[in-house]
């Protein structure tokens, strides 16, 4: 019985930990959720060249509400461009194929 237990609570956890979706931009790699949080704070529409984007990055690197993992991606060089990439990422799950079989979304 408690090997049963254990089999389904290790399942359960497995499936849990593969539906976390990571973006990846350069050296770094962002959950998701925290470049939902970031685009949030950008407040740019995702058809926006990020060439011709008037926003401050840097004002989002001093902004209290950006999550700590881009705090290193603050400090390094061409962060902008980096920024920039990351706001124009599809936040819905189905667009950047998260799964194995994309075809269901």
């Amino acid at each position: 019985m408690k090997t049963i237990l254990s089999v389904a609570f290790l399942i359960v956890a497995l499936c849990l930990v593969s539906e976390a979706v990571q973006v990846q931009e350069g050296d770094f790699s962002f959950s998701l959720d925290s470049v939902k949080v970031l685009q949030q704070l950008i407040g740019q529409p995702q058809t926006q060249n990020p060439r011709l984007t008037k926003t401050s990055y840097f004002s989002v690197c001093s902004n209290p509400t950006l999550p700590q993992e881009f705090v290193p991606l603050c400090m390094k060089r061409g962060a902008t461009m980096s920024f920039a990439r990351l706001a124009s990422v599809p936040v819905d799950v189905c667009e950047i194929c998260a799964f194995a079989a994309c075809t269901g979304c």
